[in-house]
């Protein structure tokens, strides 16, 4: 009955912890709302490039932010299951994901039970990997490719620049840019260039993949294109300086990346060495450890440590991500 009733007092202080975090602060909100009217009546007095640059920006985060419940961030939506395979790379299925999300929760559930483990614990544990290692996998799926497809987006820009200076139009050096270079670019530009030959124009096939690939590299070329098609200027000469801007912030990336190496590490011994501990301990003197998941007391004590370290690693991975 304790065991039960520390469970519910937990489940609702991290369901608070969650929401709280969730809602954005008054302060940010006021100041999104600020920008906005600055940005529709241009009280700054800033060109008119820029005000146009704020307002495609506005509108895009309108039609992509949905508001999302709490339920909705913990069950799996169907829609971001799909754009995160995409951007993946995977032509996997639905229903491929929820079988493997189903083994996820079964094997650990089973295993567990088997090992001697009460049954609540093994069902909390086989329910948080079905939810989270799956979502899990995708991702880090998605980081692999995006981070190739970065790696590889400003010489694809460069091949389009040349292009352009050659005197080809956009649709055939996008075309040409499918064909020559490997990879995500490759397959991502072969992409657009298909849903242009079926009538889709430029901004809208470029935009279903920016929106796919959700990373900041294409929205700036998005962003690039559209500008020049309204305000007129040399788009060879744009690409090419956003070709440059592109390199510099990969430098950037990685200098921070190589800056913040050793608090990653510490984090990381920090986060493992309470495991490797309880498993040498059980290997050395399993009877000494067996009490760990009958002992109520230990139990609670466990479940407890382990909800303070997942707080201390999430503000810890807060500190050292960096936005550029």
């Amino acid at each position: 009955m304790l065991t039960i009733l520390f469970l519910m007092i937990m489940a609702v202080v991290m369901t608070i912890f969650f929401y709280v975090l969730a809602r954005p602060p008054a302060q940010r909100a006021l100041a999104r709302r600020l920008s906005t009217v600055r940005g529709r009546y241009n009280v700054s007095g800033e060109p008119p490039v820029n005000e146009q640059v704020r307002k495609l920006l506005a509108s895009r985060a309108t039609v992509q932010q949905r508001p999302k419940t709490l339920v909705n961030r913990v069950l799996p939506d169907p829609a971001e299951i799909i754009r995160k395979m995409e951007a993946a790379g995977r032509k996997w299925t639905l229903r491929q994901y929820f079988i493997g999300s189903g083994a996820a929760f079964v094997l650990p559930l089973f295993g567990l039970t088997i090992a001697g483990l009460p049954i609540w614990m093994a069902a909390v544990v086989g329910i948080a990997a079905g939810l989270g290692l799956p979502p899990m996998f995708l991702d880090m799926l998605a980081k692999r490719r995006l981070a190739q497809f970065t790696q590889r987006f400003p010489d694809a820009i460069d091949l389009l620049v040349r292009g352009l200076r050659a005197g080809l139009p956009v649709a055939e050096t996008m075309a040409a840019v499918a064909s020559e270079i490997e990879g995500p670019v490759g397959s991502e530009f072969q992409a657009v260039a298909d849903r242009m030959k079926i009538g889709r124009t430029l901004e809208a096939a470029l935009q279903e993949t920016a929106d796919r690939l959700g990373t900041p590299e294409f929205q700036f070329f998005v962003i690039t294109l559209a500008i020049q098609r309204e305000t007129g200027g040399n788009l060879a000469e744009t690409l090419s300086n956003l070709s440059e801007v592109l390199r510099k912030r990969m430098q950037m990336k990685l200098k921070i990346a190589a800056m913040s190496s050793e608090s990653k590490a510490s984090a990381y011994i920090i986060g493992m060495l309470p495991f490797i501990v309880f498993g040498l301990i059980s290997f050395i003197s399993p009877t000494y450890m067996g009490s760990f998941f009958t002992d109520q007391r230990l139990v609670i004590a466990g479940i407890a440590g382990l909800i303070w370290m997942s707080i201390g690693a999430f503000i810890m991975r807060q500190m050292i991500n960096f936005e550029i």
